[in-house]
C-alpha cells in the first residue's frame, strides 16, 4: 500500500469537523498523544521493566505506530496535503543535508531506487 492509499483509506474514520483550528488541534494533540505512548513503551523497554522480548509486546508498538500514521494521515487531510507528496519532500530534504553519506536506503536492496 503506498501512503496515498493509505490516507485515503485512513480518513474515512476522521471525525468531522466544522471548525479547522478545532480539527487541527484534535489531530496535533492526537499525534503527541500517540508519540508518547510510542516513547513509554520504548523507555519502559530502556528501563528493563517491559522488554520488547515478545511478540505481544512489539505487536503493541506496532499498533502505536500506526496510531501515529492515522493521525499523520488526519493532518495531512486537515490540511490539504498529500502524505506521499510529503515522503518525497523529506527524502529529498535527506539527500540535500546528509549529500553523499545519503543513499536513500541504506542497506536495503537498490531495486528501491
Amino acid at each position: 500500500m503506498d501512503f496515498k492509499q493509505y490516507q485515503n483509506r485512513a480518513i474515512v474514520t476522521k471525525k468531522p469537523w466544522e471548525q479547522k483550528d478545532l480539527e487541527l488541534a484534535d489531530c496535533g494533540l492526537g499525534l503527541t498523544g500517540e508519540a508518547g505512548e510510542v516513547a513509554d513503551i520504548i523507555k519502559k523497554h530502556i528501563s528493563g521493566s517491559k522488554l520488547l522480548d515478545s511478540d505481544e509486546r512489539i505487536e503493541k508498538l506496532k499498533y502505536e505506530i500506526g496510531d501515529i500514521m492515522w493521525y499523520i494521515a488526519a493532518l495531512c487531510d486537515a490540511l490539504d496535503f498529500d502524505m506521499g507528496e510529503l515522503a518525497e519532500m523529506n527524502i529529498e530534504k535527506l539527500r540535500k543535508r546528509h549529500g553523499d553519506k545519503f543513499s536513500g536506503y541504506g542497506n536495503r536492496s537498490e531495486e528501491m531506487k
